[in-house]
Parts: C-alpha cells; sequence; structure tokens
C-alpha cells in the first residue's frame, strides 16, 4: 500500500459507515484537496494514492467533547501537542477543550489562544469551550457573545457544576438570544461534598465516603425544569445513573431542547472496578452500579445519549499515586475511546453503527460542525480501522503524556490503523 497523499487518495473496499445516510456497505471513498470528493464502487485509482481497505472499517473521526488538557498552566498533565497526538491514534480528529485551564477559558483572547496554540501544535482540530461563569467560579456570568464570535462552540464549567439555579437561569436566558450552547455537570454539591466514590454498600466496605446517584438526579431535573422555562438547548455532561437518563428521556419526549453525554469509562466499567482502592478508577462522576451501566447502554441504543466521550482528565502519576481519598479524580481517554465503545459492539450490546453515531454524527449536530459525515464535498476527516485486531492496553504505550488509564492491562478488540484530518493522514499503525 502506499503512502497517503493529501492532494489524491483512494480508500477502495472499505466497509463505509456513515451515521447520516445510515449507510453501511463495502464502499470506494476518494480524497482530494482535503474533502470527500467521490464515493462509489470501482472507483479508478487515477494515480491517487491508493489504501486497499478491505475488511477494514471507514467511519466519520470521532468528536470529544470537554476534554481536559493541562495547557495552559498545568503542562506536565498534557499539551494540545501531545493530546493530538493520542487524539490521532484514537481516531479522534477533533477535541472541544474544556475551558478548565490556568488561567480559564474565559473570555475571547483565551479562546483565540486555544485556536491559535490548537492549529500550531496539534494534528487535529482544536476548538475550545468557553466558560459559563468568570474563573469558573459559578457567580458572574462572562461574555458569552464576544467568545462565540471568537470560535468557542459551547459554554460550561468544566466539571465544575453551577451550583446557583439563578445564575444558570440567567446563563441559558442570556445564551437563548446567541443561539449558544450551555453545559453544565450534574453534581449537586453540597450531596456530593466529601464523597469520593458512589454511594453504596460496596462504598461502605471500603470504608470510603460517597457520593449518592439522587445529587445527580436533583441536577438534571433542575437544569430540564430551567431550559424548558427559557426556551434554551441545555447540554447534561457525563451524566452516569439510570435516573438521570430517564429524566432526559421524559424531557425529550415531551419537546424539551436538552441534549446528554456519558463518558466511555460508565458504560464498560462500574463501582467494583474501584476494586482495590484502584485511583485509576476513580473519576467525576464516580463510577456506578452495574444497573446504571446497563441504563446507559440501553440509553446510547435509543438514541438518548447524544454523545459519547472519552472523559479524558490526564494526571501525573505523583497525583493517582496516593490513598484513595486523596488522589486526583480523572482518568485518560482519548486512545482508548473507540476500542473501548466498540466492546459494545462485540459484546452484543450496541450495533456499530449506533456507536459510530454518538461519537460522530451527533456531537458534530449538537455543535454545528461540518464533519461527522461522510458525504461529498464535506471535509475528510476520517478513520479507518479494524473491527477485530486485538491489542493490550499498555499504559506505559499511550502517546498522552500522562498514564492514568483505568483500563491498563485490558484486553481490547479494534484498532485504529488510519486517521485522515482534512484529507491528511495524521496517524498510520498499518504495518
Amino acid at each position: 500500500m502506499n503512502k497517503a497523499s493529501r492532494d489524491h487518495t483512494l480508500i477502495t473496499g472499505a466497509r463505509v459507515i456513515d451515521p447520516k445516510s445510515n449507510t453501511d456497505k463495502v464502499l470506494d471513498v476518494r480524497i482530494k484537496d482535503g474533502v470527500i470528493s467521490q464515493i462509489g464502487h470501482s472507483l479508478s485509482p487515477d494515480g491517487a494514492g491508493h489504501i486497499t481497505a478491505t475488511g477494514l472499517i471507514l467511519t466519520p473521526g470521532l468528536i470529544d467533547i470537554m476534554v481536559k488538557t493541562g495547557e495552559p498552566g498545568a503542562e506536565q498533565r498534557e499539551t494540545l501537542a501531545s493530546a493530538g497526538l493520542a487524539a490521532a491514534a484514537g481516531g479522534i480528529t477533533t477535541l472541544v477543550i474544556s475551558p478548565q485551564t490556568e488561567p480559564a477559558i474565559d473570555d475571547p483572547a483565551m479562546v483565540d489562544f486555544i485556536l491559535r496554540r490548537g492549529a500550531e501544535k496539534a494534528s487535529v482540530h482544536i476548538v475550545p469551550a468557553g466558560g459559563l461563569t468568570k474563573d469558573l467560579k459559578g457567580e458572574l456570568l462572562t461574555e458569552i457573545g464576544l467568545m462565540a464570535e471568537a470560535g468557542a462552540v459551547l459554554f460550561s464549567n468544566g466539571d465544575q457544576p453551577v451550583g446557583s439555579a439563578s445564575v444558570m437561569k440567567n446563563a441559558l436566558s442570556y445564551a437563548r438570544g446567541m443561539n449558544a450552547l450551555v453545559s453544565n455537570r450534574p453534581i449537586e454539591p453540597d450531596l456530593g461534598k466529601g464523597g469520593v466514590m458512589n454511594a453504596g454498600d460496596f462504598a461502605s466496605r471500603l470504608g470510603l465516603s460517597g457520593i449518592p446517584a439522587v445529587g445527580e438526579l436533583i441536577m438534571v431535573e433542575r437544569d430540564i425544569a430551567l431550559a424548558e422555562a427559557s426556551g434554551t438547548t441545555v447540554l447534561i455532561d457525563q451524566l452516569s445513573t439510570g435516573a438521570a437518563l430517564d429524566a432526559v428521556r421524559r424531557a425529550k419526549t415531551r419537546g424539551v431542547k436538552v441534549f446528554c453525554s456519558a463518558s466511555i469509562h460508565h458504560l464498560t466499567l462500574n463501582e467494583l472496578d474501584v476494586g482495590d482502592y484502584r485511583t485509576f478508577a476513580r473519576l467525576s462522576p464516580p463510577l456506578r452500579t452495574e444497573s446504571d451501566r446497563m441504563a446507559l447502554i440501553a440509553g446510547l441504543v435509543d438514541g438518548t445519549i447524544d454523545a459519547l466521550v472519552s472523559g479524558h482528565d490526564p494526571r501525573p502519576a505523583e497525583e493517582k499515586r496516593l490513598p484513595f481519598s486523596q488522589s486526583s479524580l480523572g482518568a485518560t481517554g482519548l486512545e482508548t475511546l473507540l476500542s473501548a465503545a466498540l466492546s459494545l459492539v462485540h459484546n452484543g450490546d450496541a450495533k456499530l453503527p449506533e456507536v459510530m453515531a454518538a461519537v460522530s454524527f451527533s456531537p458534530a449536530r449538537m455543535l454545528g460542525l461540518d464533519t461527522g459525515v461522510i458525504e461529498v464535498g464535506k471535509p475528510a476527516d476520517l478513520v479507518l480501522f479494524d473491527l477485530e485486531k486485538p491489542w493490550v492496553c499498555n499504559a506505559n504505550k499511550l502517546r498522552s503524556k500522562s498514564k492514568n488509564t483505568p483500563f491498563d492491562g485490558r484486553r481490547m478488540q479494534g484498532r485504529v490503523l488510519m486517521t485522515f484530518v482534512q484529507g491528511v493522514c495524521v496517524f498510520d499503525d498499518r504495518s
């Protein structure tokens, strides 16, 4: 196979899955000048770099929402460059960067900095989420309109919830006039205070303080009610419980403008994976019960969950090699998002097109991006992967600067072989 060219590449014989058009068939796809120029059968190479993809899957590149990096302010955790390398290896072509940086992304200048820095240093698209409140303190609203003009694609406090109902109400009212997407992490601040894992029998046996599931439900119901009253769209960011998912499902049924996302960790792991105080499994939100995990899978299948995300939150070893209650929250996830999601397919829990919709077309539609599709004239942001290829996750070999993955040592099935961003091959692991 010849090396792919930016100007003219032909991928032949791949099983093409395009969630937007419900395409799932063997096709040839031609890339020219950064866009998809032709889709069909038995296309002529015609001087193109030719990639024979028989037996492989070709889908839109993944779009990962609310990714944490350390840049600026904590580059030892992750830089935009290292995050871009990890993303490309995981088939992710667009990263939405959380505003939780130092300083926070809470004004147009910071939005512009992330856009410029990402374009200079990263191999994938980098777009920022703007801070919803100043310094992410949950008190004073930011200039949402100016940040939207500068290029912010949504507005959030990161994993710090907006605890004040009045502030959230004002934010939604303000955002409505600009058609801006407001996101909130559903954590009730008082009920979750001091908790380090899911509340329940297992936490009690470990002697660890718990975070009750009802706190998530309370915040989800509050934000749904405020969104319904204001007519503004809200994104429930990384919910983790079946009860909260049911609330979103009911709201969608009655026409409320609500989206929701879930982390792949919460669809593939549960509270028992904390095991013997495994700090790599200390996450925000915490891993929940097996019944919650199965409820989230059902929400993915029926479309209630709009975006499946990596929950990428890099933390160096010194922040994780501590007693469980003292360790930092978070896990890396860029390189494992797709392979972990494919485990749902291999286990018979979900169909491949359902999974791919949640990591590509649905988040693109939510954010108003011109990607997430395989369509003539659209950007050639694509991933080619082997659905069956086995591999073992070795944290030390991850491209992220931090190695805190709960999947370390796990046998995975399904591996990215090539990733294209605007027709450029930014990752190639076909050897």
